[in-house]
């Protein structure tokens, strides 16, 4: 075989394909598909779609990344926290009439574009991009998705529509609607009996399709009630066959707003992609190429763009419930995709009575599923400032709107982390009984010192950002009474030195010298020291005050002044 053609994913899968392997992808397959139709209908509709749309969406991703993905059973589709981004970057672009032709058509370059974002990530080995948002700021950000989600799905799960523009409209537009009495009792009672089906059953019987099974039990009792004579809106009948390649036809002005879109969609899927792929990965003892992972997200969005889909990512759900079933391969969700391809060709309107409250359901259960509360109050237990950093990315979604959402969360993230390199721990350190070594004198008061010698440690890089504090800390370690004659910078955490702070070290070295204050170095870093050399200022700092550990100092300090060891002393701690 070909070198060029074993480097596709989905060719060196297939030339490794195991016998034993294609009776139990096939039942996979047949499981998951009970799971891929009605979530990628309610999805669609989620993203503010039709619902056909979610499953040629369903089909052409997972063939885009049976070819090209490098996981064996992670599985691709419409997701739930990609839904609201779609809406909140299509639904402003279309027509005031709500045309669905130009909704679909802005949807699938909104997929074309996250396709070229990933693809160009990839090739640019971007990968480390998913790191931009904290742990904490996604958790706020997901339960602010849920909330919203959440919200926006109850008028349409008791059968009335609301009209609005942002979280707030949409929940005072249904207490409103509520208080009028708009609730369609069939409705309310198919959505609320749905929800309830698919949470029990998830709760007590796992193993058991709780979707598919809440979606059968929908359907049937709108036939036999004949639910659609009642209020209750219903699918209806999906167009035949299947969707032909098409171009998004869209108007230059919609390029810039679709852009900013893609580029927050295809944040949250990069950092979606690598987390499953991560956990699944470990369990059957894979490894995660990131740069692949991306390639094959941009192939899947690729191939739904050109068919009339939208942005996809991958589903921890899915790929769970694959795994359960026994899924060896991308053959199973290549069977899904068949199995959706014949119930599109051949029975079209066999999802025709399915109850949109029913759809709703599913969404809301999907949505409760991306809500952490006991991570916010783990965060609130352990790190009060994380736990704000979560409430600001929770805010951020709910009030300033999805899209914004993610930038305000990756924002967060960055701002954090400067913070913490702006005002990093610092402290001074002293000699503990019974342990080797330097420690914190606010961890050990009694800590022991040297008259005349102070050890300072400041944890982090210094760079233009924190040079201010190290010097004023430096200064007023340095105007203690008594005055010390050495201070000794434990530098190991420094793992750099720019040249702001550079030349704020030949400043503060000159001033310290004048007092009669000597500024030396232990366990400087050798990086860290060729670049001190670099800037020149070696030719100012005395060289032999460099050592290579805090116990070479030390001893360099008792040789000159025959100090000896006191207690802990009151200042500085």
């Amino acid at each position: 075989m070909p070198s060029r053609l074993r480097a596709v994913p989905g060719v060196r899968t297939l030339s490794a394909y195991r016998r034993e392997w294609l009776v139990k992808d096939l039942v996979a397959g047949v499981v998951l598909t009970t799971l891929l139709v009605p979530q990628g209908m309610a999805y669609a509709e989620l993203a503010g779609l039709p619902p056909i749309t979610g499953l040629y969406t369903t089909v052409l991703c997972l063939l885009g990344y049976a070819v090209c993905g490098p996981s064996r059973i992670l599985v691709l589709g419409p997701d739930s926290s990609l839904g609201p981004m779609i809406a909140a970057t299509v639904l402003p672009l279309v027509a005031a009439d709500g045309d669905p032709a130009r909704a679909v058509a802005l949807a699938s370059m909104l997929a074309l574009m996250v396709a070229a974002v990933m693809i160009l990530a990839s090739v640019a080995k971007l990968g480390f991009v998913a790191d931009l948002i904290s742990k904490p700021t996604m958790i706020g950000y997901m339960n602010g998705l849920a909330l919203t989600i959440l919200i926006g799905q109850l008028p349409k799960l008791l059968g009335f529509k609301v009209e609005a523009d942002d979280l707030v409209g949409e929940l005072t537009g249904f207490v409103r609607r509520l208080g009028e009495g708009a609730t369609v009792p069939a409705a309310a009672a198919v959505g609320c009996g749905g929800i309830a089906v698919i949470l029990v059953l998830q709760r007590f019987l796992p193993k058991v399709p709780a979707v598919l099974v809440m979606v059968v039990l929908a359907t049937g009792a709108t036939t036999v009630f004949s639910l659609g004579e009642h209020g209750v809106s219903l699918v209806g009948e999906l167009p035949k066959g299947f969707p032909p390649f098409t171009i998004p036809d869209v108007r230059l002005a919609d390029v810039s707003p679709l852009l900013g879109g893609a580029l927050g969609i295809a944040l949250v899927s990069l950092a979606d992609t690598i987390s499953n792929a991560s956990a699944f990965a470990a369990r059957q003892g894979q490894e995660v190429h990131g740069n692949q992972e991306m390639a094959a997200i941009g192939v899947a969005n690729l191939a739904a763009g050109l068919f009339q889909g939208f942005p996809v990512s991958t589903s921890g759900s899915r790929t769970a419930v694959a795994e359960r079933a026994g899924a060896r391969s991308q053959l199973t969700g290549v069977v899904g995709a068949v199995l959706i391809v014949l119930m599109l060709v051949l029975v079209p309107g066999l999802f025709r009575n399915l109850p949109q409250p029913a759809l709703a359901a599913v969404v809301i259960t999907a949505s409760l599923s991306l809500a952490d509360v006991p991570g916010v109050v783990r965060l609130w237990r352990q790190r009060r400032t994380e736990f704000l950093l979560c409430c600001a990315a929770f805010l951020g979604v709910t009030l300033v709107g999805v899209l914004a959402g993610i930038a305000v969360a990756v924002a967060l993230s960055v701002l954090n982390v400067f913070r913490r390199a702006w005002w990093p721990y610092h402290t001074v350190l002293g000699r503990v009984r019974d342990l080797e070594g330097y420690h914190d004198i606010r961890s050990h008061p009694a800590a022991q010192r040297l008259p005349g010698l102070v050890i300072y440690r400041f944890d982090a890089p210094l760079i233009f950002a924190n040079a201010r504090a190290f010097r004023d800390e430096i200064r007023r370690l340095a105007g203690a009474d008594p005055q010390p004659s050495w201070i000794v910078v434990a530098a190991e955490p420094m793992t750099d030195v720019d040249t702001t702070a550079a030349d704020m070290l030949e400043e503060l070295d000159e001033t310290l010298d004048a007092k009669g204050v000597h500024l030396v170095f232990a366990e400087l870093k050798d990086p860290v020291r060729r670049k001190l050399e670099r800037y020149g200022l070696t030719r100012t700092l005395d060289p032999r005050r460099f050592f290579p550990t805090v116990e070479a100092a030390v001893a360099a300090y008792l040789r000159n002044t025959g100090a000896e060891w006191t207690p802990g002393a009151d200042e500085d701690r």
